[in-house]
């Protein structure tokens, strides 16, 4: 109980402190950079006092000393030049290009940006110029926090996709027991409805009174179905997708204003697909529904099917204020509308139904501001 009412706080507790260990993690690195290019510098410099000395000296002198620093640097890139611009000696660069002067310019510029140059002085005048690059193992050390900033946003991705995952997952079962509620709460006047409808055939009731009594219920039936389905695999079953959208077309053009105008354009042959009657249903109902409310009650509504090699197109096309290209995706996004009375949840359940369950395709085929929009189904047929 006390950790749920101080969640936010631990959260954003948690979060500050990641944030705080990877900024002194990232300085902390910065520091041994810095600490280890010093010590190159000073290694460098050493290089450069031990050539001073091999030049100063005659055949006499003990050596060995200085030769032995001379040998010892077989890490850093190294170029030394005359005062002539001749290249004097190199170390650890690429034999085979140290002869082309381009590569040699390339390779003094970067060395310049990485190291400042050490001269070589003898009797008061500069006669060797040291260019120097930084050791492949300072130059791994540079990236080295580019690197822990990436598995660092990386691990954030995971942890926020884990967190939204687990969110939406509590979400839907939330909506999912709430429907199976409503379905149940349904069910009970249902039942009572159905009772008093059989009790009117028995009276002097106009039958024709009854028969529309009777397509509401077998409504409230279908109603029922549907929120039973949410949050369950529903089952599917080989229809004709033809005969089935009629159905719901039918339905919808009765029970719709008559300043709505309705076609339908459907092939005069089978087209089997394997659905769920109910919730197809539901998802042409709710397409309908959102291209009337986007004509606000006056307009055409077009429902057309084609049979493209193994795939059924179903398109639903209002004549309504149409949709911006950059919204075609976001609609079907839950909570998402554009009425100031609205839960958002119609296109996001109809996507569910056609993508989770049925395995399809929706989308917004087209759309323009101020003339209408096409939103196509695709499942694939049984053949």
């Amino acid at each position: 109980m006390i950790f749920t009412k101080y969640s936010d706080t631990f959260r954003w507790v948690m979060i500050a402190l990641s944030f705080v260990i990877v900024i002194l993690i990232l300085w902390n690195t910065y520091v041994f950079f810095q600490n280890f290019k010093e010590e190159e510098r000073i290694k460098m410099e050493n290089w450069s006092f031990a050539q001073d000395e091999l030049i100063k000296s005659d055949n006499n002198t003990n050596l060995n000393l200085t030769l032995k620093i001379l040998e010892s640097n077989n890490t850093t890139p190294m170029l030394v030049v005359d005062a002539n611009g001749d290249i004097y000696s190199h170390v650890n660069l690429n034999e085979e290009r140290i002869e082309d002067p381009k590569y040699i310019e390339r390779i003094v510029r970067r060395f310049q940006e990485e190291n400042d140059p050490i001269n070589v002085w003898v009797n008061g005048k500069i006669i060797q110029t040291i260019y120097y690059g930084n050791s492949p193992l300072l130059t791994k050390l540079k990236y080295y926090p580019l690197a822990l900033l990436l598995i660092i946003f990386l691990f954030a991705g995971v942890i926020f996709f884990f967190y939204k995952s687990n969110k939406n997952a509590a979400q839907n079962k939330l909506w999912s027991g709430m429907a199976k509620e409503t379905a149940h709460q349904i069910g009970t006047p249902l039942s009572s409805l159905i009772g008093w409808t059989e009790l009117l055939k028995t009276e002097n009731v106009n039958p024709d009174y009854i028969i529309e009594i009777e397509k509401d219920i077998d409504r409230l039936k279908t109603i029922t179905e549907r929120f039973s389905k949410i949050g369950s695999l529903p089952e599917l079953k080989p229809r004709d997708i033809v005969d089935e959208t009629k159905e719901a077309y039918d339905y919808l053009r009765r029970r719709s204003s008559d300043l709505i105008e309705f076609e339908l354009n459907t092939p005069n042959t089978e087209i089997p697909v394997k659905i769920n009657k109910q919730l197809y249903a539901w998802t042409i109902e709710n397409l309908v529904k959102n291209g009337i409310d986007a004509m606000k009650g006056r307009g055409k509504i077009t429902i057309e099917i084609a049979q493209i090699e193994d795939n059924v197109k179903v398109k639903v096309t209002d004549t309504g204020k149409g949709i911006a290209k950059q919204k075609f995706s976001k609609i079907f996004e839950p909570g998402y509308t554009t009425k100031k009375r609205g839960w958002g949840l119609g296109l996001s359940l109809t996507k569910r139904i056609v993508e989770d369950f049925h395995k399809g395709k929706i989308k917004v085929l087209e759309s323009t501001i101020g003339k209408g929009t096409t939103i196509q189904i695709s499942l694939k047929t049984i053949t």
